[in-house]
């Protein structure tokens, strides 16, 4: 059977955020669909983008291989991916004209290519999958396969018809029964260059894996192009197994589940705990989820004692104004319990926060940080709204869009829409919002400094940075503010 080279288009180094973090995980999803097709006879290979230099890389893995098709699916479990950077669409280009040079049949799946198909077919893919895509490219190459030339059977598709021109097949049903994929495949990844990164900056090595797919809830401002506003799991048993095999063949002791909500099915984290310790396996783990989901205390107990360490709740705002726009679903005061909860069972809580949505005045971005100042997390991440298409938030703005209607890079945090301030202000508060953050941190650790047993030095000293810094960004912050009323 043909040989198929799979590879996806983010590459860390091309985003100076995420490459300074140093925190690369290995492209899960791309994983998935090369198991699907290894399962069906053919021979697969892996070009990984992550941690390479330059797309040119591609070139002689094309010449080694002879791969009859080259598949361009990008990992829909990171949210990198999901945010559809125009440096990442930028180097799918270059990597489908590459193959296309080199005498393959291109296939592309990703968010970006199922909102913008039409321009991946214009850059010479020649089909691309819409949606979750491993079925579709199963029933596809086994199609091309076997010399069809009539695709319009195969649902979640579209491509270029001679006669016809521009193609879309209908919707492809999700895949429910998630435990009759194959298991990632692993083997694929070039793991040293990996652990090599993470052992050195952190000092220990953490992967990636997923236990569900999809989000029932309905934010408003959230893209779900590949998975939808579906929730379908693997069971218990299924995932043990995976993090069971991570650990013994590649000594992970640490796992990011890239889930969107983790744990949602009643009951599945209290199976998961008991075959954790059935198997006497110890690792920890970091988590996605929603306040309003972490209000049990027995539920908090089984993610605990099944290794749970880290939790990222999107909090968003401390207006409950601003989060009931959103359609959230979530309420303040849930932010406090759970995150309460949470410290009190020795959980680290990181919040994600989302400034610029339409409407937001001062007084909402105001309590948004007497929020963080009060509940202080262990950690903070901050982006502005971001209108991706798909989504209602994307229709109420759409008017209102320019020529730039994705981010650059992770960090680019451009207002692309006319928010109720200039876009400077944004960037500003975003300054001021992380070193607010820290000094309140440094602080609480002056305080505490007689009872913890090792000082976190850095953020010691560091207060004494960001106590004026955080001044001098606060007087900036209010002449932005003021510029933009005057120009009102």
């Amino acid at each position: 059977m043909s040989n198929i080279l799979f590879s996806h288009s983010y590459f860390y180094r091309f985003d100076a955020k995420q490459w300074k973090a140093q925190q690369p995980y290995p492209p899960y999803g791309t994983l998935y669909a090369a198991a699907v097709m290894r399962e069906c006879g053919f021979q697969v290979h892996l070009y990984d983008t992550n941690l390479r230099e330059n797309v040119l890389d591609l070139v002689p893995v094309l010449k080694q291989t002879a791969a009859q098709y080259f598949v361009l699916y990008d990992d829909g479990f990171n949210y990198l991916t999901k945010m559809c950077l125009t440096r990442m669409r930028a180097a799918a280009f270059e990597m489908i004209a590459l193959a296309k040079n080199a005498g393959c049949k291109v296939i592309v799946c990703s968010s970006d290519s199922t909102d913008h198909f039409a321009q991946y077919l214009e850059k010479g893919a020649d089909f691309v999958l819409l949606g979750e895509g491993e079925i579709t490219l199963r029933e596809l190459i086994l199609a091309l396969e076997a010399g069809n030339t009539q695709y319009n059977n195969i649902p979640g598709l579209a491509y270029h018809d001679a006669q016809l021109g521009l193609l879309r097949t209908g919707a492809r049903p999700v895949v429910t029964a998630l435990d009759s994929l194959p298991d990632p495949a692993w083997d694929l990844v070039e793991m040293a260059d990996y652990q090599r990164i993470w052992q050195k900056a952190h000092g220990y090595f953490s992967l990636n894996l997923a236990t569900t797919r999809g989000c029932p809830y309905k934010c408003n401002w959230c893209a779900k192009p590949i998975y939808g506003n579906r929730y379908n799991t693997r069971s218990p048993e299924r995932v043990v197994d995976e993090i069971e095999m991570l650990i013994k063949t590649y000594g992970a002791r640490h796992f990011w589940m890239a889930d969107d909500i983790f744990g949602l099915k009643p009951g599945w984290v209290q199976r998961f705990r008991d075959l954790v310790q059935a198997r006497d396996l110890h690792f920890t783990y970091k988590i996605q989820s929603r306040v309003d989901l972490l209000l049990q205390e027995n539920q908090i107990d089984a993610l605990v004692e099944s290794g749970l360490r880290q939790v990222w709740v999107g909090a968003e705002s401390g207006s409950q104004r601003i989060l009931d726009a959103m359609d959230k679903g979530t309420k303040v005061e849930e932010i406090e319990q759970a995150t309460a909860l949470l410290k009190q069972k020795g959980v680290e809580v990181c919040f994600f926060l989302q400034f610029g949505y339409l409407g937001e005045t001062r007084a909402d971005i105001d309590a948004t940080l007497q929020l963080v100042e009060k509940l202080l997390p262990h950690d903070i991440g901050i982006s502005v709204s971001y209108p991706l298409p798909g989504t209602k938030f994307y229709d109420k703005v759409k008017s209102m869009l320019g020529e730039k209607q994705n981010w650059t890079d992770s960090n680019d945090l451009a207002m692309m829409y006319q928010g109720t301030f200039v876009p400077a202000f944004y960037r500003r508060l975003h300054k001021l919002v992380h070193k607010r953050f820290r000094l309140k941190q440094g602080l609480q650790h002056w305080q505490n400094l007689p009872q913890l047993h090792r000082a976190p030095l850095r953020s010691l000293l560091l207060t004494f940075y960001y106590a004026p810094a955080a001044k001098v960004d606060a007087f900036l912050l209010k002449r932005l503010e003021n510029r933009k009323q005057h120009a009102g």
